[in-house]
């Protein structure tokens, strides 16, 4: 199929300009002046402007069902007392329909491609490829410091990374989920695993002092440094939530080719005491992206949000209004994340991914329209999405997402029945 999108504002990290942006198949063949009259379908671009997909580069999207289940808790109190138990009953079924709602929000939202760790990734990979959407599946794994259960373990992400070859738009991944859930053993499986089927890794780090303080305590050492022992910082790397890093570690982090994903408003929201060190991260080269982490912790996928608390948290914590400016942030959701993930997409030019989002600007918060840029990030919600493209075709046509409102009624019945189940 061809789309020509016609008489729209064209926006990205590098440039904003007027014009057409013309689509062959899944890729942008014309930007600018386009003189193809060969095409399938016309989009009048006329006040609206056409953005790259937004890249949510973590996620666990089936929590959407326990969205608002647990607010206002201490992160360990919240995952022992009322995320893991709650988890534990948990079906593929759920998680199936968990997963699509997730899809319906961020499409709605803007976000074409996402970064999930989770479980029952053949679930996941069905939802995603049925709501058009493209996304990074990692198969989600803890050992808990146990060689018996590292090995059934690592038998399932073995068979979960060949499975989801069978996706056409889905990245595999090996998801250790952390350094006080996953041994050093497992993390160093992780690495042969994802080299072994070229997979990249999906895991969390330095989220919380505590964290920290006690895996040194454990292993006599700082946990990037041990990392970089077993050779797990390398540009396969997607790390999650990062706050608590020296600038030594940051800058060992960057030569290795890891990138981050800052989530910035669960990090508010649970208090996880301290803010990202962005001056250190673009001082060495770092590769910052955004995510939203889950529903039950955010309590929204919208990376429009998104943007504008990372951008404020920098200011508002190290109290310098320069922080991680408006072009700064914009990039980190869009072309630093598909780098993250190994796409080509996140700018709108020729032999890019047609993953692209069309912003209605004729909405009261992005008037009058002194800066666009400044607009998307400070002032724009994801209810000002009207149009989005992903791999070439059109999943959301001027608000609408074909059975929106199913996908709504049957996770809302699934969620409240879960919550009930012994």
């Amino acid at each position: 199929m061809s789309i020509l999108i016609k008489n729209a504002k064209i926006v990205d990290s590098k440039k904003i300009l007027e014009g057409d942006v013309y689509i062959e198949e899944n890729r942008i063949a014309e930007v600018g002046e386009v003189k193809n009259n060969k095409h399938d379908v016309v989009i009048d671009g006329k006040g609206k402007a056409v953005i790259p997909g937004l890249v949510n580069t973590h996620t666990h999207a089936a929590m959407v069902l326990f969205r608002s289940y647990a607010d206002d808790m201490p992160l360990m109190e919240w995952l022992k007392k009322k995320i893991w138990p709650l988890e534990a009953k948990l079906t593929k079924d759920d998680i199936y329909v968990g997963t699509k709602l997730a899809c319906l929000e961020m499409i709605k939202s803007g976000t074409t491609t996402f970064n999930d760790m989770y479980f029952e990734v053949e679930a996941i990979a069905r939802a995603v490829e049925e709501m058009g959407m493209r996304a990074c599946i990692s198969s989600a794994f803890f050992d808990f410091f146990d060689e018996q259960r590292l090995v059934e373990s690592l038998k399932r992400v073995e068979s979960d990374l060949k499975e989801l070859r069978r996706f056409k738009n889905v990245i595999p991944a090996v998801g250790p989920h952390a350094p006080y859930t996953v041994s050093l053993g497992g993390l160093k499986a992780s690495i042969e695993l994802a080299e072994k089927y070229d997979a990249l890794i999906h895991f969390h780090l330095a989220e919380t002092r505590e964290e920290i303080e006690e895996f040194r305590k454990r292993n006599g050492k700082s946990v990037v440094e041990a990392l970089n022992e077993i050779g797990f910082l390398n540009r396969r790397l997607v790390a999650a939530h990062c706050v608590w890093l020296s600038e030594e570690e940051i800058r060992l982090m960057a030569e290795k080719g890891v990138s981050v994903s800052h989530c910035a408003t669960s990090n508010m929201k649970l208090c996880v005491g301290n803010a990202l060190n962005y001056s250190a991260m673009k001082k060495h080269g770092l590769n910052v992206t955004l995510g939203t982490d889950s529903a039950a912790s955010n309590n929204n996928l919208d990376m429009f949000e998104e943007m504008k608390f990372a951008a404020l948290l920098q200011k508002y914590h190290y109290n310098v209004p320069t922080l991680l400016n408006a072009k700064e942030v914009f990039e980190a959701a869009t072309l630093n994340g598909a780098k993250a993930l190994g796409i080509k997409a996140g700018l709108v030019e020729q032999n890019y991914l047609a993953d692209l989002v069309l912003i209605d600007l004729k909405k009261a918060y992005l008037t009058p329209g002194h800066n666009l840029v400044g607009d998307l990030v400070y002032a724009a919600k994801g209810d000002c999405v009207e149009t989005v493209i992903i791999d070439g075709n059109i999943v959301m046509e001027n608000g609408n997402v074909e059975g929106e409102e199913e996908i709504m009624e049957e996770a809302r019945k699934i969620a409240f029945d879960l919550i009930s189940r012994e």
